[in-house]
């Protein structure tokens, strides 16, 4: 009989989609998966484009305001959700459970844990996550997307799941023409986040217009892309997108990004062995992004650049050290850094986890 595995995964894609992955990878072995998600989710979407079945609980995150309300808040529904949960798990009775990180994973393992089931918790960044600090307390195994400082026991370095559409290459020439860029041209992929990033977004805008050999695939965020086209003024060395459903493909046919240091970002990085610009967003919790971006610039694998005023200035100045004579040269440095990272391959991860998983 096939075990049966529950999965706590949402509330940022960050942690939705390695949890989505692992899924997956479950079902096709044959088996039963439940997907918890908090309440009205986005990742439910998802789920039940894909016929993956969930349930939601209504809990939310330690709040970061000293407002006793919204601790009040926090505790009633912390009780409510351990409630939830201990329901759903008699319910489905699950062999293990998993949880992908955040604040969604820590009611499902503390409680599988006093019912004597098998958990396991998974964290994608470099600086864990209070919530993981929290559960790790609970689990039987620790799963690693990235190397940590310090050492933990039972801890496993996995990486972390990506979507299997990266395993498909893509075609360059093809792709840049069909976005109106020329194939023989230096190209560099922009990327902010599903939201965008305003102060990202006005830097590349300036490096757009100053640089000599490189072209642009500038991903907006939905919120600034009629701003930004404005603001490239048809440079047709940029093609402007609003979103991507393709940046696996994009990522294969550029020869940089510049990008945020969410985790998921950098297990496609490691994958593609793509040369980065990382601008870690400032105010990610525990600043974890700039600890994530440190790990590919220790390496030598990426550039590290701070969202702040002078973002600007620095990225102009950074595509014009890649401008010039010996750049070619650079990004070959940069992509083969990566053999130094030893992260296992981040396409194997969810068969891993898998794996892993099965032995407990």
């Amino acid at each position: 009989m096939n075990r049966r595995y529950i999965i706590a995964s949402g509330g940022t894609g960050g942690h939705f989609y390695p949890g989505f992955a692992l899924g997956k990878a479950l079902r096709k072995q044959g088996c039963p998966v439940l997907f918890i998600v908090r309440k009205n989710d986005p990742a439910i979407q998802v789920l039940q484009a894909k016929r993956l079945h969930y349930n939601e609980i209504d809990f939310t995150g330690l709040p970061r305001s000293i407002n006793p309300l919204r601790h009040i808040a926090f505790v009633t529904k912390f009780f409510k959700s351990l409630s939830q949960t201990r329901r759903i798990v008699r319910r489905f009775r699950p062999d293990v459970a998993v949880g992908m990180g955040g604040y969604i994973s820590f009611p499902l393992i503390v409680m599988a844990h006093f019912m004597g089931i098998k958990t396991a918790v998974h964290d994608s960044n470099a600086r864990l996550g209070l919530a993981n600090r929290c559960s790790g307390l609970f689990a039987d195994l620790f799963m690693l997307g990235l190397p940590i400082p310090k050492k933990m026991k039972k801890a496993v370095l996995t990486s972390t799941p990506i979507r299997a559409e990266f395993v498909s290459r893509a075609n360059r020439n093809g792709l840049l023409k069909e976005l109106g860029l020329d194939p023989a041209r230096k190209t560099a992929l922009v990327v902010g986040g599903s939201q965008g990033a305003k102060n990202l977004n006005l830097a590349v805008v300036e490096a757009a217009r100053h640089s000599k050999q490189w072209q642009f695939i500038h991903i907006t965020g939905e919120r600034w892309y009629s701003t930004v086209r404005g603001m490239h003024e048809l440079n047709p060395r940029v093609a402007v997108l609003p979103y991507s459903h393709e940046i696996y493909a994009l990522m294969q046919v550029v020869d940089l990004a510049i990008c945020r240091s969410g985790a998921s970002t950098l297990a496609e990085l490691i994958y593609c062995r793509l040369p980065a610009v990382l601008v870690p967003f400032p105010h990610a919790a525990a600043n974890h992004q700039y600890y994530n971006a440190r790990i590919l610039q220790e390496a030598g694998c990426a550039l590290l650049l701070p969202d702040d005023k002078h973002l600007a200035e620095h990225l102009q100045q950074t595509m014009l050290l890649l401008d010039g004579a010996g750049a070619a040269a650079k990004l070959s440095a940069m992509s083969k850094a990566y053999r130094r990272l030893e992260v296992p391959n981040p396409l194997q991860a969810a068969q891993n986890i898998a794996k892993l998983l099965g032995q407990l």
